[in-house]
């Protein structure tokens, strides 16, 4: 009866695994060989402040989890030690914290992931990485579109400011 427990517990973190796979703006997968706990303790608690879940998982469950997903092409990264960050609603904030996190830790190599559903490798993680945040976007999307009101008021003034200089 023990022996039923178990496969249903293991069928249970399966499901989750994969929901947490499909239901994850980004994820990244990292082998962490090499960290010390202290190291380890400060990356959980920078990915924890973006809201990115990481789990030091067994690749037998996410090798059932990926197929459940439909994501088995992620299957050739599951090798040796894995971590997986399953990042929320910043695409980009699992790979920036953990692309940065291994330019100062040469023990944390980043594998691979998922991004919008689509299995990417480790040189399109570290591209994703290089993006500028949301908010980095937005703010220079805000100054485009303020450049030409701007402008637009500087010659109204220049102008005023000449015509009172003939008066």
């Amino acid at each position: 009866m023990a022996n039923a427990n178990i496969i249903q517990e293991k069928q249970l973190a399966v499901e989750e695994i994969a929901a947490k796979l499909r239901n994850s703006s980004s994820t990244v997968v990292a082998d962490y060989r090499g960290l010390n706990v202290a190291q380890v303790t400060e990356l959980r608690k920078q990915l924890r402040e973006a809201g990115i879940e990481f789990q030091v998982l067994k690749n037998s469950l996410v090798r059932r989890a990926t197929a459940s997903a439909e994501l088995s092409d992620l299957d050739a990264v599951l090798t040796g030690p894995t971590a997986i960050a399953f990042g929320g609603d910043d695409i980009v904030a699992p790979a920036k914290i953990l692309s940065g996190f291994a330019k100062k830790n040469d023990a944390l190599k980043i594998k691979g992931g998922v991004v919008e559903g689509r299995v990417v490798d480790v040189e399109q993680i570290k591209a994703l990485a290089d993006l500028p945040s949301r908010e980095g976007l937005l703010s220079m999307l805000l100054s485009v579109l303020q450049a030409p009101v701007r402008n637009f008021a500087l010659a109204v003034k220049a102008v005023s400011e000449k015509q009172e200089a003939q008066a």
